[in-house]
């Protein structure tokens, strides 16, 4: 297999998205595997915006520095450059399967798949909650990064 390649996909890549980038990045260096990451959005509302105030918070309160980070949309390119494509909820996954070229090489999935016993779960939606739902968010990204990741480490 080559080099991992993960883009993480929610709706305007201001939220979920931004905060499983960073958390896969966090386990990724932990398990010193060397995989380009990303994040992105179904949509195009927020491109070239910073993350979420909320997100960027609770990301700084784990020690990790999101501010860097801005928001694009998945493009066609992304099913051939990155071998794995993760939603992170089902409508975005529905999306992406929409999307998705025919010929296209990237596996699709949930986060949460690479969970046990958490498959077919989304990854809680902050938006529109206070920032404790931002927690709850860390939590489940956190969760899926580190499973992937492992599962990552495990392929030969």
């Amino acid at each position: 297999m080559k080099n991992p390649a993960v883009l993480f996909v929610c709706l305007g890549n201001i939220c979920r998205s931004p905060l499983a980038e960073a958390a896969f990045r966090t386990e990724a260096a932990a398990l010193g595997l060397t995989v380009q990451v990303d994040s992105a959005g179904v949509g195009g509302w927020h491109a070239g915006e910073p993350p979420d105030r909320r997100a960027q918070a609770v990301a700084r309160r784990h020690g990790v520095d999101i501010s860097a980070y801005r928001a694009r949309q998945v493009c066609e390119e992304d099913f051939y450059r990155f071998t794995h494509v993760i939603a992170l909820d089902h409508e975005n996954l529905a999306a992406l399967r929409d999307l998705r070229p025919e010929d296209a090489t990237a596996e699709i999935s949930l986060l949460l798949d690479h969970v046990k016993g958490r498959e077919g779960q989304a990854v809680a939606d902050p938006w529109y909650g206070s920032q404790s739902g931002f927690e709850v968010t860390w939590s489940d990204v956190t969760a899926g990064a580190k499973a992937l990741a492992l599962e990552l480490v495990e392929t030969p």
